[in-house]
Protein backbone atom coordinates (compact mmCIF):
# COMPACT_ATOMS: atom_id res chain seq x y z
CA UNK A 1 0.00 0.00 0.00
CA UNK A 2 3.05 2.43 0.72
CA UNK A 3 4.63 1.70 -1.99
CA UNK A 4 1.63 2.64 -4.31
CA UNK A 5 0.80 5.44 -2.51
CA UNK A 6 4.52 6.49 -3.15
CA UNK A 7 4.36 5.67 -6.89
CA UNK A 8 1.36 7.64 -7.18
CA UNK A 9 2.92 10.36 -5.98
CA UNK A 10 6.10 10.00 -7.58
CA UNK A 11 4.03 9.85 -10.89
CA UNK A 12 1.66 12.47 -10.25
CA UNK A 13 4.57 14.98 -9.60
CA UNK A 14 6.45 13.69 -13.20
CA UNK A 15 3.38 13.88 -14.78
CA UNK A 16 2.54 18.12 -13.11
CA UNK A 17 6.29 19.12 -14.35
CA UNK A 18 6.06 17.25 -17.63
CA UNK A 19 2.52 19.27 -18.58
CA UNK A 20 4.24 22.64 -17.00
CA UNK A 21 7.26 22.24 -19.56
CA UNK A 22 4.93 21.13 -22.59
CA UNK A 23 2.36 23.76 -22.37
CA UNK A 24 5.00 26.41 -21.70
CA UNK A 25 6.69 25.06 -24.90
CA UNK A 26 3.30 24.88 -27.33
CA UNK A 27 2.45 28.72 -25.65
CA UNK A 28 5.43 29.82 -26.52
CA UNK A 29 5.82 28.27 -29.92
CA UNK A 30 2.21 29.18 -30.81
CA UNK A 31 2.47 32.47 -29.43
CA UNK A 32 5.63 33.41 -31.74
CA UNK A 33 3.83 31.68 -34.88
CA UNK A 34 0.47 33.64 -34.62
CA UNK A 35 2.02 36.97 -34.35
CA UNK A 36 2.77 39.11 -37.22
CA UNK A 37 0.37 37.08 -39.10
CA UNK A 38 -3.05 37.32 -40.64
CA UNK A 39 -6.17 36.05 -38.76
CA UNK A 40 -6.53 33.50 -41.84
CA UNK A 41 -3.44 31.73 -41.18
CA UNK A 42 -4.16 32.16 -37.46
CA UNK A 43 -7.17 29.82 -38.07
CA UNK A 44 -5.02 27.43 -39.68
CA UNK A 45 -2.78 27.25 -36.41
CA UNK A 46 -5.70 27.15 -34.24
CA UNK A 47 -6.79 24.10 -36.32
CA UNK A 48 -3.51 22.75 -36.21
CA UNK A 49 -3.57 22.77 -32.68
CA UNK A 50 -7.23 21.19 -32.00
CA UNK A 51 -5.78 18.13 -34.47
CA UNK A 52 -3.05 17.46 -32.55
CA UNK A 53 -5.62 16.98 -29.21
CA UNK A 54 -7.11 14.93 -31.36
CA UNK A 55 -5.07 12.62 -32.38
CA UNK A 56 -3.45 11.59 -29.28
CA UNK A 57 -6.89 11.35 -27.81
CA UNK A 58 -7.32 8.68 -30.50
CA UNK A 59 -3.99 6.91 -29.67
CA UNK A 60 -4.62 6.88 -26.06
CA UNK A 61 -8.03 5.34 -26.23
CA UNK A 62 -6.51 2.99 -28.56
CA UNK A 63 -3.68 2.08 -26.09
CA UNK A 64 -6.75 1.36 -23.51
CA UNK A 65 -9.06 -0.72 -25.85
CA UNK A 66 -5.90 -2.64 -27.26
CA UNK A 67 -5.00 -6.50 -26.24
CA UNK A 68 -1.70 -7.09 -26.48
CA UNK A 69 -2.20 -11.19 -26.76
CA UNK A 70 -1.92 -10.89 -30.58
CA UNK A 71 1.81 -9.03 -30.13
CA UNK A 72 3.41 -11.48 -28.57
CA UNK A 73 3.47 -14.01 -31.94
CA UNK A 74 4.77 -10.63 -33.75
CA UNK A 75 7.33 -10.00 -30.76
CA UNK A 76 8.28 -13.88 -31.23
CA UNK A 77 8.90 -13.83 -34.72
CA UNK A 78 10.62 -9.93 -34.01
CA UNK A 79 8.53 -7.98 -36.48
CA UNK A 80 10.02 -4.15 -35.88
CA UNK A 81 7.73 -2.32 -33.17
CA UNK A 82 6.03 -5.01 -31.64
CA UNK A 83 7.80 -5.25 -28.14
CA UNK A 84 7.09 -1.69 -27.78
CA UNK A 85 3.26 -2.32 -28.82
CA UNK A 86 3.34 -4.71 -25.82
CA UNK A 87 4.65 -2.27 -23.79
CA UNK A 88 2.13 0.43 -24.53
CA UNK A 89 -0.50 -2.25 -24.10
CA UNK A 90 1.22 -2.82 -20.76
CA UNK A 91 1.19 0.44 -19.51
CA UNK A 92 -2.05 1.63 -20.86
CA UNK A 93 -2.67 3.68 -18.19
CA UNK A 94 -0.12 6.05 -17.70
CA UNK A 95 0.18 5.78 -21.59
CA UNK A 96 -3.52 7.06 -22.10
CA UNK A 97 -3.08 9.66 -19.28
CA UNK A 98 0.14 11.47 -21.18
CA UNK A 99 -1.52 11.50 -24.77
CA UNK A 100 -5.44 12.15 -23.23
CA UNK A 101 -4.77 14.49 -20.17
CA UNK A 102 -2.10 16.02 -20.59
CA UNK A 103 -1.39 16.76 -24.48
CA UNK A 104 -5.11 16.32 -25.13
CA UNK A 105 -5.77 18.97 -21.95
CA UNK A 106 -2.81 21.13 -23.17
CA UNK A 107 -3.91 20.93 -26.82
CA UNK A 108 -7.93 22.23 -25.49
CA UNK A 109 -6.34 25.17 -23.57
CA UNK A 110 -3.82 26.78 -26.06
CA UNK A 111 -6.61 26.06 -28.73
CA UNK A 112 -8.92 28.85 -26.60
CA UNK A 113 -6.03 31.12 -25.91
CA UNK A 114 -5.10 31.06 -29.99
CA UNK A 115 -8.39 31.87 -30.41
CA UNK A 116 -8.96 34.37 -28.70
CA UNK A 117 -5.24 36.18 -30.08
CA UNK A 118 -7.01 35.75 -33.89
CA UNK A 119 -10.12 37.11 -32.82
CA UNK A 120 -8.15 40.18 -32.05
CA UNK A 121 -6.65 39.97 -35.17
CA UNK A 122 -9.92 39.67 -37.30
CA UNK A 123 -11.05 42.62 -35.18
CA UNK A 124 -7.90 45.00 -35.90
CA UNK A 125 -8.20 43.83 -39.93
CA UNK A 126 -12.05 44.88 -40.17
CA UNK A 127 -10.72 48.03 -38.16
CA UNK A 128 -13.62 47.19 -35.90
CA UNK A 129 -13.62 48.76 -32.30
CA UNK A 130 -13.09 45.96 -29.32
CA UNK A 131 -16.35 46.37 -27.87
CA UNK A 132 -17.95 46.01 -31.03
CA UNK A 133 -21.23 43.77 -31.99
CA UNK A 134 -18.61 42.22 -34.77
CA UNK A 135 -16.05 41.31 -32.40
CA UNK A 136 -18.89 40.09 -29.75
CA UNK A 137 -20.07 37.77 -32.67
CA UNK A 138 -16.77 36.57 -34.07
CA UNK A 139 -15.94 35.48 -30.83
CA UNK A 140 -19.24 33.27 -30.10
CA UNK A 141 -19.08 31.61 -34.08
CA UNK A 142 -15.32 31.18 -33.44
CA UNK A 143 -15.18 29.36 -29.99
CA UNK A 144 -18.47 27.81 -30.78
CA UNK A 145 -16.40 25.88 -34.15
CA UNK A 146 -13.82 25.19 -32.61
CA UNK A 147 -15.43 23.50 -29.78
CA UNK A 148 -17.67 21.71 -32.46
CA UNK A 149 -14.77 20.81 -34.46
CA UNK A 150 -12.61 19.31 -31.13
CA UNK A 151 -15.50 17.36 -29.49
CA UNK A 152 -17.11 16.26 -32.86
CA UNK A 153 -13.11 15.43 -34.14
CA UNK A 154 -12.59 13.46 -30.99
CA UNK A 155 -15.77 11.10 -30.79
CA UNK A 156 -14.86 10.13 -34.39
CA UNK A 157 -10.90 9.58 -33.25
CA UNK A 158 -12.72 6.95 -30.36
CA UNK A 159 -14.90 4.98 -32.54
CA UNK A 160 -11.80 4.77 -34.89
CA UNK A 161 -9.48 3.75 -32.06
CA UNK A 162 -11.63 1.51 -30.32
CA UNK A 163 -12.62 -0.68 -34.21
CA UNK A 164 -8.35 -0.42 -34.80
CA UNK A 165 -6.56 0.06 -31.98
CA UNK A 166 -4.32 -3.13 -32.48
CA UNK A 167 -3.24 -1.41 -35.99
CA UNK A 168 -2.72 2.19 -34.44
CA UNK A 169 -0.85 0.80 -31.20
CA UNK A 170 1.42 -0.92 -33.78
CA UNK A 171 2.22 2.02 -35.63
CA UNK A 172 3.09 4.03 -32.67
CA UNK A 173 5.63 0.84 -31.44
CA UNK A 174 6.99 0.98 -34.74
CA UNK A 175 7.62 4.81 -33.67
CA UNK A 176 8.85 4.11 -30.54
CA UNK A 177 10.76 1.15 -32.15
CA UNK A 178 12.55 3.95 -34.08
CA UNK A 179 13.36 6.67 -31.65
CA UNK A 180 14.74 3.66 -29.46
CA UNK A 181 17.08 2.38 -31.97
CA UNK A 182 18.19 5.27 -33.98
CA UNK A 183 18.39 7.97 -31.09
CA UNK A 184 18.26 6.08 -27.58
CA UNK A 185 15.36 7.76 -26.70
CA UNK A 186 12.98 5.20 -24.64
CA UNK A 187 9.90 6.53 -23.92
CA UNK A 188 8.25 3.64 -22.51
CA UNK A 189 10.29 1.28 -20.45
CA UNK A 190 10.17 -2.94 -20.22
CA UNK A 191 8.19 -3.66 -16.91
CA UNK A 192 9.35 -6.93 -16.79
CA UNK A 193 13.29 -5.55 -17.06
CA UNK A 194 12.62 -2.94 -14.23
CA UNK A 195 10.80 -5.85 -12.31
CA UNK A 196 14.40 -7.98 -12.93
CA UNK A 197 16.24 -5.45 -11.64
CA UNK A 198 14.50 -4.31 -8.70
CA UNK A 199 14.68 -8.07 -7.56
CA UNK A 200 18.09 -8.29 -8.62
CA UNK A 201 18.92 -4.95 -6.33
CA UNK A 202 16.90 -6.42 -3.69
CA UNK A 203 19.40 -9.61 -3.48
CA UNK A 204 21.92 -7.78 -3.59
CA UNK A 205 21.10 -5.68 -0.98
Amino acid sequence: MRELLRNSIKWSFSIAVITFVLAALFSIISNSILNGVSWGTGLIVVGFIVLIGIFFDMIGIAATAADEVPFHSMASNKVFGARHSIRIVRNADRFASFCNDVIGDISGIISGAAAAIVIVQLTVSFQMNNSSLFEYASSVIITSIIAAVTVGGKAFGKSLAIRYSKDIIFQVGKILHFLEDKFHIVIIKDKKKTKLKQRTNKKRK
